[in-house]
């Protein structure tokens, strides 16, 4: 059950087949009986190599009902992930379409700190940016601005959330900002793939998504738009493969 619940390569069927006939001639030569049952079972829980450990288990008398318990187990945490995972896509579409739907709502500006509601940002995606990303800083001395700091925390999120999927979440995320000449400017810096010159002009088009089916909304630009223009602000994309940086331009009066 451990072995499975930490198992994550999918296997295609050419794959698992291939994995059970070498299973059915380890177990064959080590003596097993009902080898091909046992190898379909452990296949199919994501079990295909290193059985040694195993062996013991079924030399048992009870050893097929120790297998299928542990199966079924298996593959009922399989289903939660699976509707876990349902659930997460299906939660980013509808907040994306909420915040679309309801973007006049009325809200009062107050002061706030730029850089703080970054950081709760890049605390949402922790997990994410423990394995293969690095994080890298350069902040100015930023005053504090009025603002409506829930939609500028929704900016960083989308532009954020973009960059480590451009990077498939093993890159180099680099967050700069600056205050130059009454403005507050923030960049964020991938080296990511970069986005084709001909799709640069449609990215901020509302349902536009260059995404795989089930993966983006294509409202998230468009959102970033909407709450920069909402602020007098400016944002601004340039990307060549392997770096690409949005920029957003804030007014601090």
């Amino acid at each position: 059950m451990n072995r499975s619940n930490h198992q994550v390569n999918l296997l295609t069927s050419k794959e698992k087949r291939q994995f059970k006939q070498h299973l059915i001639s380890y177990l064959k030569a080590e003596k097993i009986a009902e080898c091909e049952d046992i190898a379909d079972t452990l296949v199919d829980m994501g079990i295909y190599d290193n059985i040694e450990d195993l062996l013991p288990l079924f030399k048992l008398s009870d050893w097929e009902k120790v297998l299928n318990t542990a199966y079924q187990f298996a593959s009922f945490k399989k289903s939660i992930s699976l509707i876990q995972r349902a659930t997460a896509k299906s939660g980013k579409v509808v907040f994306a379409l909420k915040s679309y739907a309801h973007f006049d709502n009325k809200q009062e500006k107050i002061e706030a700190n730029l850089h703080e509601g970054i950081e709760t940002v890049l605390t949402l995606y922790q997990n994410q940016l423990k394995h293969g990303m690095e994080v890298i800083r350069k902040y100015g001395d930023l005053p504090k601005i009025i603002c409506y700091p829930d939609d500028l925390n929704q900016v960083w999120t989308n532009l954020i959330h973009n960059a480590l999927q451009a990077m498939d979440y093993h890159g180099t995320l680099t967050i700069e900002t600056l205050q130059k000449e009454g403005r507050i400017f923030l960049r964020f810096t991938d080296n990511g793939k970069g986005i084709p010159p001909e799709i640069i002009p449609k990215i901020f088009q509302p349902f536009f998504t260059t995404k795989s089916t089930g993966e983006g909304s294509g409202l998230g630009l468009d959102i970033v738009r909407k709450i920069v223009d909402k602020h007098e602000g400016d944002v601004a994309v340039e990307s060549v493969p392997g770096e690409t940086t949005f920029t957003v331009s804030l007014p601090i009066g």
